[in-house]
C-alpha cells in the first residue's frame, strides 16, 4: 500500500541529503566548475588510488586514505549549487572551488589568480537563499591561506570583487565598463551563488579562478584557454590545490 506525505505548508520540497551506499565526505575538496579540469584531475587521482563516486553533475573522488575529495565539472550557478548543496550533505565541511574568469581590471592578466572576496550578482540562483547582514563573501581565513600557498608558487595573486553572471553571450561592453569602474576584477558565472549557499549551510568556502581572457574596453576580447601555456598554468594551479586540501 503507497503512503502519501503531506507537505508541510512553508517547508522545501526536495532536502538534499546523504543517500543508501554514496560516501561519506570528510575534511577539505575541491568542486572544480570546468570539465577540462575534471579531465586533468582523472588521470592523476585515479592513479593515486582515489575512488570514483557517481555524482551529480558529472563525479565524485575520495581519496584512499584520510580526508579529501574532489568533484565535478559544475558549470554555472544552478549546477554548481546542486552540486555544493550534495556535497555539504555528504558531510564536506569546507569547500574551494576552481574555475575560470574574464579580467576587466587593469594589471589582471591572463594566467594570474583572482580571489574574490565578494560579488555583484546578475545570477539568479541566490536569491533564493535569503541572508541577513548583506551579500555573502568568501572565507576570511581560506582566502588568506590561499594566498600564501599560491605566491609562495609563484602565482600572481588578486583579490577583490567579481562580477557573476548567468548569461555569458549577454555581457555588455557598457557593462564592462561601469563595473571596472566600480573596483570589479573579473567576470565569471557561480561565485555568488556558491557564496551564499556556503553561508546560508554554515560552510567555509573560497573560490580561486585561473584568468582566461581578457575582458576590456580598449581591446577585442582575447581568449586563451586554448593556448599551450594556459593549460599549463590550469595544469599546475590543479595540483596545487591538491597539495593544498591534504593540508587544510
Amino acid at each position: 500500500m503507497m503512503m502519501s506525505v503531506k507537505p508541510q505548508s512553508g517547508g522545501v520540497v526536495i532536502e538534499p541529503c546523504r543517500g543508501p551506499g554514496e560516501p561519506e565526505l570528510a575534511g577539505s575538496g575541491l568542486l572544480l566548475i570546468n570539465p577540462a579540469e575534471v579531465r586533468l584531475a582523472d588521470a592523476t587521482v585515479r592513479k593515486a588510488g582515489w575512488q570514483r563516486h557517481v555524482f551529480f553533475p558529472g563525479t565524485l573522488y575520495t581519496a584512499p586514505a584520510g580526508p579529501g575529495w574532489l568533484a565535478g565539472p559544475a558549470v554555472g550557478a544552478p549546477v554548481a549549487v546542486m552540486a555544493l548543496e550534495k556535497l555539504v550533505a555528504l558531510g564536506a565541511s569546507t569547500v574551494i572551488t576552481l574555475g575560470w574568469c574574464g579580467a576587466l581590471a587593469p594589471g589582471v592578466e591572463v594566467g594570474d589568480i583572482v580571489l574574490p572576496t565578494t560579488a555583484l550578482s546578475e545570477e539568479g540562483t541566490s536569491a533564493h537563499y535569503p541572508l541577513t547582514g548583506g551579500p555573502a563573501a568568501a572565507d576570511d581565513d581560506l582566502n588568506r591561506k590561499l594566498v600564501g600557498h599560491l605566491t609562495e608558487a609563484d602565482f600572481t595573486v588578486h583579490a577583490g570583487p567579481v562580477w557573476t553572471t548567468d548569461a555569458p553571450y549577454r555581457e555588455t561592453w557598457g557593462k564592462v565598463t561601469d563595473y571596472r569602474g566600480r573596483g570589479i576584477l573579473a567576470v565569471e558565472m557561480e561565485f555568488a551563488a556558491l557564496a551564499t549557499v556556503a553561508a546560508f549551510r554554515g560552510v567555509p568556502l573560497a573560490s580561486v579562478l585561473l584568468v582566461s581572457d581578457l575582458v576590456r574596453e580598449e581591446q577585442a576580447w582575447a581568449p586563451a584557454f586554448r593556448h599551450r601555456d594556459f593549460r599549463r598554468q590550469a595544469r599546475r594551479l590543479l595540483a596545487l590545490l591538491q597539495d593544498f586540501i591534504t593540508l587544510t
